[in-house]
């Protein structure tokens, strides 16, 4: 997933929610820091990848468990 930074100032680190239906599971997750695993999953930076100049971006991904379903409804805000 990319994290764009599409505001006029500099984010010094960035927070995702991934709002996943029942019976799902992040199995896995790279390049983020992950506050669970079902439900509303919250995806925050890493230490290295957090700090994003204007029109900078980054990514992480994740694995998807249980169901076929594709999460929607994801946000994104910095802290």
């Amino acid at each position: 997933m990319t994290v764009t930074n599409g505001s006029s100032a500099a984010l010094a680190g960035w927070t995702v929610t991934l709002p996943l239906p029942a019976g799902q599971t992040v199995s896995s997750l790279w390049s983020g820091q992950s506050t669970g695993t079902t439900g509303n999953v919250t995806v925050r930076n890493a230490s290295w990848n957090g700090a994003l100049g204007v029109g900078a971006s980054t990514t992480f991904g994740f694995t998807v468990s249980g169901g076929t379903t594709a999460p929607s409804g994801l946000s994104c805000a910095s802290p």
